[in-house]
């Protein structure tokens, strides 16, 4: 017990020491209620977080891989470098995989060679490509006679129109579908239209941000390609660091990785990958009685696949060691009115999570910002909620609910540029990794 106390006091007191050379992390943060009151465990967490570091690895992946799908290859190429960061921070890592459903996808190439990603529909032409002048025909109530070799660009198609097989009969080489709501609803992302026969043409479903730039500057030429990818796996990338004293239970800090068609995926849900990664960086060393791993989901927007395989395969025995969950999903947006961070618990109710995240907000002076628990499902809590394990989603949201979210949402725009603040990045990675460190620190 000695020895256990000395190591303890003596990383403790190392992280007091890098928190008092570095200014910004012990200053006022910004939107605190008050200065810091760290206790010694929260020093060699909150003096080491770099928002910095997360964000090259955000970079890597909504920059230069961009959109991840569950189970295709823009997934793996995200895999593989979490994996690889994992392993380079001296982890054993294992690749956890599971099979998803198909997915059907599409590509557009403008003349610049710039290229869009949407989705596309498994009632028309897979693995076809077709080019042409782009031709609006608004909702499609007024058809021209002959479409031969135009991409129609069709937009807000009323329920029980005929317009898709219209334009198909008079010749269009493809068609594109768009919705764009009327504001102030977020804009709409793409997605896999569903149409009521088939058609030997290819059919698109476009974002709503592509929608405007074909209206603001209609392309002398589009092309566009489908694809249908098949027998599909994806992976879910675990990593753990066991306790320092020999205890059996295990605090979990984990993010879903993969995105929507179209989508980069920024925020949702680069962001929390990114802060996974850091946390990991700056967790590895620092002495617990319960070890910690690190888990990064495939295929959550899918139906949150990954994690249900994951706590599908784990025994009562493994459920009963997990002391907590801390799943975050989009905790980075740059929305002006997303300054609420949210703890969200499928029941509403309180549990180690999020108890241990108040209290870190507290700590910090951070707790005018945070909200709840209030009850919200829709992200990987919910499978080890259901399995009786405390677990909590926390995100940056409006003031007004969980449900406010960022109108890029689910959208192309979803880039760090667009949609992303590094300073919300750092309260996330501070909220976080004191919280859950602190878990991981108590014997029981």
């Amino acid at each position: 017990m000695r020895r256990r106390s000395v190591l303890t006091g003596a990383v403790a007191a190392a992280g007091a020491v890098a928190l008092g050379l570095n200014p910004v992390a012990n200053a006022q943060r910004p939107g605190a209620s008050q200065a810091p009151e760290l206790l010694l465990g929260d020093f060699p967490v909150v003096g080491r977080v770099r928002a910095r570091r997360a964000m090259e690895h955000l970079r890597v992946l909504s920059d230069r891989i961009g959109q991840r799908i569950g189970g295709t290859e823009s997934e793996h190429r995200a895999r593989d470098y979490l994996a690889g960061v994992l392993r380079d921070l001296r982890y054993r890592v294992e690749l956890q995989p599971f099979t998803v459903p198909d997915k059907y996808l599409s590509t557009l190439v403008l003349p610049d060679k710039s290229t869009w990603h949407a989705g596309a529909s498994r009632f028309g032409a897979l693995g076809a490509t077709a080019s042409g002048p782009v031709v609006d025909l608004d909702n499609g109530a007024s058809l021209p006679a002959d479409l031969t070799g135009k991409i129609a660009l069709l937009v807000n198609v009323p329920s029980g129109s005929t317009a898709v097989y219209d334009a198909a009969a008079r010749g269009a080489a493809a068609i594109l579908i768009g919705r764009v709501p009327v504001p102030p609803a977020g804009k709409t992302g793409a997605f896999s239209p569903t149409l009521t026969a088939g058609l030997t043409i290819p059919v698109l479903g476009i974002a709503q941000v592509h929608v405007e730039r074909l209206r603001a500057a209609p392309p002398a030429s589009l092309t566009v390609s489908t694809t249908h990818h098949a027998s599909l796996t994806s992976y879910n990338v675990i990593a753990e660091r066991p306790a320092t004293f020999g205890g059996q239970g295990v605090v979990m800090v984990t993010a879903h990785y993969d995105s929507v068609p179209g989508s980069p995926g920024a925020n949702d849900d680069g962001s929390g990958t990114a802060l996974v990664l850091e946390l990991a960086r700056v967790l590895r060393y620092l002495p617990t009685h319960k070890a910690i791993r690190f888990a990064l989901w495939g295929s959550e927007e899918q139906g949150l696949l990954g994690s249900r395989h994951y706590v599908g395969q784990l025994t009562d025995p493994d459920v009963a060691r997990i002391a907590g969950v801390f799943q975050n999903d989009m905790v980075a947006t740059s929305h002006g009115p997303a300054t609420a961070y949210w703890l969200l618990s499928v029941d509403g109710g309180d549990n180690n999570t999020t108890r241990e995240v108040a209290a870190a907000a507290e700590r910090l002076g951070y707790d005018p910002r945070v909200h709840g628990p209030v009850a919200r499902g829709s992200s990987d809590h919910v499978p080890f909620h259901d399995r009786k394990i405390a677990a909590a989603n926390f995100s940056w949201r409006g003031e007004g609910g969980p449900h406010e979210l960022e109108p890029l949402y689910h959208t192309p725009e979803d880039t760090i540029a667009a949609n992303v603040s590094a300073e919300r990045l750092r309260v996330s990675l501070e909220l976080i990794g004191a919280a859950a460190y602190r878990l991981a620190c108590r014997r029981s």
